[in-house]
């Protein structure tokens, strides 16, 4: 019975096409394979890329000249990094995986780059997909092979020339990618002139007006190449690249011509998109701080932009967005760049309408004439407006802002302009001082932001500058001549914040008011003086500060800082003193209230999370939550610890600074000194005889100190020279009763040696003679050494003798050496006794000098003596010093004796070591004597002679 055949799985058919694939050598039985594989790819890919990835990849390199193998093996490869959804063997760690495969080996990446350079379709268009994918499962390895591999940048830049869409596409979305996160690519990219084809690619889809997702991926490629890197940014800039901007952006003279030139007006739903990404790169190249933003400015001034940017802000046609983003890049273009500045407000646009005075008819958009910009953008930021508008106002505030930022002169200009507008009443442009003096009670819409804007423009212009508050504090209102009540600006502004706190009114237009007062009156005690001139509006804040529940914490910790500030700056001068504030800050508001006021202010999430919170408006239509203005919150922290502890400052201590004129309490302070000085001279002047008959007495001591010392140094100088010639003298004696015995010892020991030889000599000559004759020499050989001997006995005796009296002169010159440390021990009391004399004369001298000190500022006459005890007390120093030294010259003369004592000593030792040498020969040779004579013993005593020669 035939059994039907075994289903093969498709884990065994994929195994199969590996197989096939890795054995084949033909292309049509790898190209199979391959197909085969690809039907699997989608459905199990961690199976076929575990049976045949090497394989396939493999085939990228072996199959280059065949472009349908090539086909199918990209798709393949494509296919392992997108399989299908409900694939069981569908899993991340596959791409990663197949990633790995390929940046693992940089072989593997060049054979996928060489492809980009095929003329192909698909060979180009799949490669850069397969790249992409590659770089999405391991960004950072893929980036490491693409700067290692040879020709990667040129090759990858190349895709944008290529004339078919889908692989220019291809080429521009990774290049995105790529130069996302890596410095190195995106420097290389730009070399490669990457920035010249990204325009071509933008002109030839139609620019920022017509174009579609294409302009905004090669925009996001423009942002990724220059965003926080100034070597591409100068590239941008020394090239025609500023310039080509210049003629994308609506408005240019480039833009009109070819719009003159289109058969229709068709505009792209993602225009607005293009405008306002091509906005944000422009912000890029302006960074705050930067060292590049400065010739960044310069050059897009130079081509135009501010102008551009300024008309496209301005215009009714664009929308909101476009105008926000326009209105911040002014701000960028300028902020920081005097020229820049000074020149911006030459500047004239049309101005925007306003909805709500165009509704009553009476203009018309054609009727609306040029304006400066300052103007425009102070109607823009100053007039009521729905919410919808906010951004944009706010923006006109920061380019407004950014136009005196840092530049006194502009400030200067700025707020003589309002003052002299809103004195006059003539200037028809919106006046930041008229919004805030008028208040929200003179409009008739309630906008908070119109307030709001005005105190943060006002606020930047008076902030840590004492001349700019000096003017604005002389405007005032009403006239004093015709009978009226004169009221300052600052209590003007003071009583349209407390109106605002009792009348309930929006929140932002009291944190107006505050900020800009708290940034007046700090450390201005005038204006602080000017504040309390209406003591109910220090009531009103305690009352505010002191208001329960939750609600209204932001107001209630201003309300103190406020306290704080006035009290910090006030003087005893005040209209109400500082005696009296600190009992309403401490009984009426108490401590533990005002320091949680503070600590409740600093918590809050609107001034702790400041800098992250986004500052714009909502899209819910709501008023945005935006209270306080950079500056000011930084202000705030600043000073957080200084105002907590205002509070426990001593009334009597004022710190405050004159900016001019004398200071009063300097004038007291100096007063009460000169009286102090007056009595303290008549104090000195009657110390000053007892110090000077004190100061005569320590003089004649020292001078009978002095003298005493010389004659003792006199003394020891004297000694230390006798123990010199002494030491001389017998170190003299005994070199030469040294250098006399070794040469008698060395003279005597070479006469017996000379003898020896020529006993020796005789004695071989006549061996060949008879045995009589030899016993004769034999004889008389023994009475010579016999005498010899007796001879030495004798020197030997001698030189006992020698070493005997050499002994006894090292015990006389050991007996000098003690007697002359007992000298020297003399010496060194005698040195100790005047040292310690020498210390209570330097401490008496320190007292005097002392004493000098005190009267050095108010007696003159004093300061030439001290200068002559010093000038003294330095000689007696020298001299001791000297004493000292001579002192260590007669130790070292002494060791120098003891060293030639030993070296003496040890010349007698060796003198001893040759006497027993030559002790032991005298004893060898007489034993020699005694025996028979004999060729062989003539031989040994010959050699027994050479041997002593040689010694």
């Amino acid at each position: 019975m035939l059994r039907p055949p075994t289903l093969q799985t498709a884990a065994d058919t994929i195994s199969t096409y590996g197989s096939r694939l890795a054995s084949a050598t033909l292309l049509e039985d790898r190209r199979n394979a391959i197909q085969g594989l690809r039907s699997f790819a989608k459905k199990y890919p961690a199976s076929v890329a575990s049976a045949a990835l090497r394989g396939l990849i493999a085939c990228l390199k072996r199959d280059v000249g065949d472009v349908d193998t090539l086909k199918i093996v990209l798709e393949t490869l494509l296919a392992l990094f997108d399989p299908d959804a409900d694939s069981p063997e569908a899993s991340e760690e596959i791409s990663l995986w197949l990633a790995d495969e390929f940046t693992q080996r940089q072989d593997n990446i060049t054979a996928l780059l060489d492809l980009l350079e095929t003329p192909d379709f698909y060979s180009r268009l799949y490669s850069s997909q397969l790249i992409r994918a590659i770089f999405s499962a391991r960004p950072t390895r893929t980036q490491e092979c693409m700067l290692t591999a040879p020709l990667a940048a040129p090759r990858l830049v190349g895709t944008l020339d290529d004339p078919r869409e889908p692989v220019r596409d291809a080429g521009l979305v990774l290049l995105n990618d790529l130069s996302e996160a890596s410095s190195e690519l995106q420097k290389l990219f730009v070399f490669e002139n990457a920035f010249e084809k990204i325009f071509a690619m933008i002109e030839g889809d139609g620019a920022l007006t017509q174009g579609g997702i294409v302009v905004q991926d090669c925009l996001s490629l423009l942002a990724n190449l220059v965003r926080m890197n100034a070597s591409n940014q100068t590239t941008f800039r020394e090239t025609d690249c500023v310039a080509k901007v210049a003629a994308l952006l609506p408005g240019s003279k480039k833009s009109k011509k070819s719009r003159l030139n289109e058969e229709d007006d068709w505009v792209s739903p993602q225009s607005d998109k293009n405008t306002w990404g091509l906005l944000v790169i422009l912000r890029m190249f302006l960074p705050k701080g930067s060292t590049s933003t400065l010739p960044n400015q310069v050059a897009f001034s130079k081509h135009g932009l501010l102008q551009l940017v300024l008309n496209m802000a301005f215009d009714p046609a664009t929308s909101v967005p476009i105008k926000i983003e326009a209105l911040n890049t002014c701000a960028d273009m300028i902020r920081g760049n005097a020229r820049l500045q000074e020149g911006f407000a030459q500047l004239q646009v049309r101005p925007l309408i306003n909805p709500a005075a165009a509704t009553n008819g009476t203009k018309s958009p054609d009727a609306n004439p040029t304006v400066y910009v300052i103007e425009a953008l102070l109607d823009l930021a100053l007039s009521p407006a729905s919410n919808d508008l906010f951004d944009a106002r706010f923006a006109a505030c920061e380019c407004i802002k950014a136009y005196f930022f840092n530049y006194r002169l502009i400030r200067e200009h700025f707020l003589n302009r309002a003052i002299e507008g809103h004195v006059s009443m003539q200037d028809e442009t919106a006046n930041v001082l008229t919004t805030l003096i008028t208040g929200p009670q003179g409009s008739q819409t309630v906008d908070p932001y119109r307030t709001w804007f005005a105190a943060t423009l006002v606020f930047h212009l008076v902030y840590d500058d004492i001349d700019l508050k000096n003017t604005l504090m002389k405007v005032s209102e009403g006239d004093a001549e015709q009978g009226e009540e004169v009221v300052t600006c600052i209590q003007t502004l003071t009583a349209n914040l407390i109106a605002s706190l009792q009348m309930g009114e929006d929140e932002k237009i009291a944190i107006a008011y505050f900020m800009l007062l708290a940034a007046w009156l700090f450390d201005d005690a005038a204006a602080v003086d000017d504040f309390l001139g209406e003591a109910s509006s220090l009531q009103s804040l305690v009352q505010t500060a002191l208001k329960p529940g939750t609600e209204h914490a932001l107001t209630r910790g201003l309300s103190a800082a406020m306290l704080g500030i006035i009290y910090e700056f006030s003087t005893k001068d005040s209209p109400i003193p500082r005696r009296e504030l600190q009992p309403i800050l401490t009984t009426k508001l108490g401590r533990e209230k005002y320091l949680d006021n503070l600590s409740q202010l600093r918590s809050h999430p609107l001034v702790r999370d400041f800098d992250v919170l986004p500052r714009d408006s909502s899209s819910s239509g709501l008023p945005p939550d935006v209270f306080f203005d950079a500056t000011f919150v930084d202000f705030l922290k600043d000073n957080f610890s200084r105002l907590s502890r205002a509070i426990d400052r001593d009334p009597n201590l004022e710190i405050h600074r004159a900016h001019d004129g004398i200071d009063r309490d300097l004038v007291d302070s100096l007063r009460g000194q000169i009286e102090e000085k007056t009595q303290t001279i008549e104090r000195i002047q009657s110390e000053l005889l007892t110090v000077e008959q004190k100061l005569n007495q320590e003089q004649a001591e020292h001078r009978r100190t002095q003298e005493s010392s010389l004659t003792q140094v006199n003394t020891i100088k004297r000694i230390n020279e006798d123990l010199h010639r002494a030491h001389d003298t017998e170190v003299k004696k005994l070199e030469r009763e040294q250098r006399q015995t070794v040469l008698d010892l060395e003279n005597r020991h070479n006469l017996q040696i000379a003898a020896r030889d020529n006993k020796i000599k005789q004695a071989e000559k006549e061996t060949a003679s008879a045995l009589s004759r030899s016993k004769q020499e034999y004889d008389q050989k023994l009475h010579e050494s016999n005498r010899a001997y007796t001879e030495l006995e004798r020197r030997f005796e001698a030189a006992q003798e020698a070493r005997h009296q050499a002994l006894e002169s090292i015990r006389g010159f050991e007996q000098t050496q003690r007697r002359t440390k007992e000298e020297i021990a003399t010496v060194r009391q005698t040195i100790q006794k005047l040292e310690v004399d020498l210390r209570d004369s330097e401490a008496q001298i320190k007292q005097l000098k002392q004493d000098k000190q005190e009267l050095q500022a108010v007696v003159d006459k004093t300061k030439k003596e001290n200068q002559d005890v010093q000038q003294q007390v330095q000689d007696k120093t020298w001299k001791v010093k000297d004493t000292e030294e001579k002192l260590q010259k007669a130790e070292t003369s002494a060791k120098e004796k003891e060293e030639a004592r030993a070296a003496a000593q040890t010349e007698l030792d060796d003198l001893f070591v040759v006497l027993a040498d030559m002790e032991d020969k005298r004893t060898r040779d007489k034993a020699k004597l005694g025996e028979e004579i004999s060729d062989d013993e003539d031989d040994d005593e010959e050699g027994d002679e050479e041997e002593e020669d040689d010694e």
